[in-house]
């Protein structure tokens, strides 16, 4: 049997949608009564430990997707207590979606690392899928206004930004063949790569890209009432970019899809969200729809 945490989240929503017409796996997400999906759904919750060894009973493969909204200790302790309950229910594999290696600097890296590492030394078979961002959370952060302006911290730097639907196809590939995955770690980022100025153009010849500073942008996410972990989780976000630390690229992406990977650039500019605010921003960063608790990571 499967079982997807996170399931309420984008992420997880998209790997439920995939995986719906199978008779083989369940979903597992903290408010069971908030989802409405076609499988079944078990109620699992990384802040209360006691739900998780029994809603883990009868699972195979553990498709993790990381919870991610907090600071590091409250994130390493859901990860500590989904993993030590996968272990003692008998999961044989788990699948975790963690953060591409050039995030390393970004400041929400270490609980994927810490997180990766307990997985590698677990009684379990595993895969580690290092998701690249999203390139939604770039048309978020880099969203036109209403005169037409895109207003960023990303200087002149570039994303290998990735389609979150990329990323849940690729998922749904390597949980459901999971015994051919153990022991990989798999470098999901994209082939391409955007910047602030790639965005303007794609919305249109009346919108431009101005880049701002960091503390311009830090003040104005403080300002619009972000949580107090939110504000550098985005402006590291944006400075990771703008020194060109994301700009790898890879192949991993295509190899598992068996076909070119979405452009990322198409992506975010189809991506029609709300108008982009400070908060808007930081929550795509950390949302608490998201992981089999209460959050996500940007991954």
């Amino acid at each position: 049997m499967i079982l997807v945490t996170g399931a309420a989240g984008a992420l997880g929503t998209l790997i439920a949608q995939r995986l719906g017409d199978r008779d083989d796996t369940i979903l597992g997400t903290r408010d069971p009564g908030q989802l409405q999906a076609p499988l079944p759904v078990r109620r699992l919750d990384f802040d209360e430990p006691r739900t998780l060894v029994k809603g883990f009973e009868g699972v195979d493969v553990l498709l993790l997707i990381s919870a991610g909204y907090g600071e590091d200790d409250t994130v390493i302790a859901r990860h500590r207590a989904a993993l030590d309950a996968a272990e003692k229910s008998g999961v044989r594999h788990v699948v975790y979606t963690s953060l591409t290696a050039a995030g390393d600097h970004l400041p929400y890296a270490l609980p994927h690392r810490w997180t990766e590492r307990r997985i590698q030394e677990s009684t379990m078979d595993w895969t580690i899928l290092r998701n690249g961002l999203y390139a939604e959370l770039l048309a978020r952060i880099a969203a036109p206004s209403a005169d037409g302006r895109i207003t960023a911290p990303l200087g002149e730097g570039r994303l290998a930004a990735v389609a979150r639907a990329d990323l849940a196809d690729a998922a749904v590939r390597v949980t459901v063949e999971a015994s051919a995955h153990a022991g990989r770690v798999y470098e999901l980022v994209g082939e391409q790569t955007v910047g602030g100025a790639d965005l303007a153009r794609a919305h249109g010849p009346h919108v431009t890209y101005e880049p701002e500073t960091l503390a311009r942008t830090r003040a104005r996410i403080a300002a619009g009432g972000a949580e107090p972990f939110q504000v550098p989780m985005l402006v590291g976000t944006c400075s990771a970019v703008a020194a060109g630390f994301l700009s790898p690229t890879g192949g991993d992406l295509r190899r598992l899809l068996g076909r070119a990977p979405r452009c990322p650039l198409a992506t975010a500019a189809q991506c029609r969200v709300r108008q982009c605010s400070p908060v808007a921003s930081a929550g795509t960063v950390g949302s608490r729809s998201h992981g089999g608790a209460a959050g996500r990571g940007i991954s």
